[in-house]
């Protein structure tokens, strides 16, 4: 273990994680505490000590070993550390024994991001995503959370808009995660109205999607700088650390020989993202559905660009448009201080946001990929799968239809993107 002597800060950290040796997933275990670090970073601590223990199982009652438990307790007390900070999400229960046993503050990594998000939080909308989230963590670990339960605030994880203080009782929570939900639904209906006018509008729509960090922001603004409507105020803020931004931007693109889209970005992403803030955000990150085409931002620079590249794609799995057309563009190969061997396919390109490097190719890419693509064929929906059919009407022009004993058969013209989730119906 190694041991920084820093100055003193007002929040010191040790991080702690947890190698089970008979799991597989743990050989990422290395990058996953890297990560903590930068987290715990952007959170505002400074990282003191990290440790990780090698064990078969985790322990019920605290997690790591008891043996553990006192080795970090004691650096706590020579090295003036108030937060301890693990790797994976702890019980209420497992909390309360840690902090009873360490004597400070312990909190694990969905809180250490969750508060993240509280920090970086700017819009109404946003702000109640995350209390939602915050509130429906804490939840189910009222029971345990001990003294936790009458925190104050004022260190990592007991920030939040709109701040719940846990002495509230479960039902008294419940009430609050009813009324942020309403409100996110009304918050829902307006945005849905802002994006039926956009499709009204028939220009496409370009998303950004990638881990946090990989410079999705960067480059929204580079594509601004180079578009003929620009206005420096139309920018949105950039800063090198993780979650520099939540709220989604959206930004007409109009460039020479006449290419025009919308560019939305999007919340960046994070290993081990907490399934409460993914499902908080599902109604934001929807905006990707819409999307003619992804740009898919990854980190060239950063080796473990592997792991970040595989976490995107899992939660756009989640959300459902994995078949979306997608550019995996490799930024920053301006701070490449390693050989990579990107994909030598017409949907990759290597570039730098920063010293423009192939932004001109990537922007020929991306004229190419909104072009729409359709099919004309017929699909034969059964009648007893009439939401396929009513989908069908939102997803395709309807050329003509005809009622047959088996159902009914629908000529169509549809987007090559769209085809894929009809495919089985298809008259051959």
């Amino acid at each position: 273990m190694k041991i920084e002597e820093l100055e003193t800060p007002t929040i010191r950290a040790v991080l702690v994680g947890m190698n089970i040796t008979r799991k597989a997933e743990n050989e990422m275990l290395d990058e996953s505490m890297e990560e903590l670090e930068e987290l715990a970073k952007a959170a505002g601590a400074e990282v003191v000590a990290t440790t990780v223990q090698n064990k078969q199982a985790i322990h019920p009652a605290h997690y790591i070993g008891k043996g553990k438990v006192e080795e970090i307790a004691e650096i706590c007390r020579n090295h003036d550390v108030n937060v301890v900070i693990f790797n994976d999400e702890l019980s209420g229960a497992q909390i309360r024994n840690l902090e009873t046993m360490i004597g400070i503050d312990v909190i694990d990594r969905t809180t250490l991001i969750l508060d993240i998000f509280a920090q970086r939080a700017q819009t109404k909308e946003g702000k109640l995503q995350v209390e939602l989230a915050q509130l429906k963590y804490r939840l189910p670990r009222l029971s345990g959370l001990g003294k936790q339960l009458s925190r104050q605030g004022g260190g990592i994880g007991t920030r939040g808009p709109g701040e719940m203080k846990l002495e509230t009782d479960r039902r008294h929570i419940l009430r609050r995660i009813d009324d942020i939900r309403s409100q996110l639904k009304e918050v829902k209906k307006n945005r849905e109205v802002q994006r039926n006018q956009r499709l009204k509008s028939e220009l496409p729509i370009v998303a950004l999607v990638g881990y946090t960090n990989a410079g999705k922001s960067t480059l929204m603004n580079v594509l601004l700088r180079k578009s003929e409507n620009y206005d420096e105020k139309r920018e949105v803020y950039t800063k090198d650390q993780l979650f520099a931004t939540l709220d989604i931007s959206l930004r007409k693109i109009s460039l020479s020989n006449n290419i025009e889209f919308l560019l939305t970005d999007t919340v960046g992403f994070v290993s081990k993202l907490p399934h409460d803030l993914v499902e908080a955000f599902k109604a934001t990150l929807e905006e990707v559905k819409y999307a003619d085409l992804l740009l898919h931002i990854i980190d060239a620079s950063n080796e473990n660009y592997e792991l970040q590249k595989s976490t995107t794609l899992k939660v756009l799995k989640e959300l459902g448009v994995e078949n979306k057309k997608v550019i995996n563009v490799f930024n920053k190969c301006d701070k490449l201080a390693y050989d990579i061997d990107i994909p030598k396919d017409e949907n990759s390109v290597f570039v730098s946001a920063i010293t423009g490097k192939n932004l001109e190719h990537l922007i020929q890419m991306i004229d190419k990929g909104i072009g729409k693509k359709f099919i004309e064929t017929k699909f034969l929906i059964p009648y007893n799968q009439g939401n396929i059919a009513s989908q069908l009407h939102e997803d395709a022009e309807i050329v003509s239809s005809e009622y047959i004993e088996t159902g009914i058969v629908l000529k169509v013209k549809i987007e090559d993107i769209n085809y894929h989730k009809y495919k089985k119906f298809q008259l051959l």
